[in-house]
C-alpha cells in the first residue's frame, strides 16, 4: 500500500506528497471524510483513499515533538 501526506488545499483540489517527494492533485470530493493538512492518506490496492488516523496522529506527535525540541532555549 502507498501513503500520501495532505500538505495544502487548493480550491477544490487537495496536494498530497508521497515519501519519494513527488506531489499529487486530488480533488477534495474524492477524499475520505475528516481528512486535513497533515492528514495521512492510505491508497489500497483497488485504488481507494482511506484515512489512516494512527499514523495521522502519530505523525502529528513527531513533529510537536521536535518543534519543542528545537525552540528550547
Amino acid at each position: 500500500m502507498r501513503q500520501l501526506i495532505v500538505d495544502r488545499f487548493d480550491g477544490k483540489y487537495a496536494i498530497c506528497e508521497d515519501k519519494e517527494q513527488k506531489y499529487f492533485a486530488i480533488e477534495t470530493s474524492e477524499l475520505p471524510s475528516g481528512v486535513g493538512e497533515g492528514s495521512v492518506l492510505t491508497i489500497t490496492s483497488e485504488g481507494e483513499l482511506l484515512l489512516d488516523e494512527a499514523e495521522t496522529q502519530a505523525r502529528r506527535e513527531r513533529i510537536a515533538a521536535k518543534q519543542r525540541r528545537a525552540f528550547r532555549q
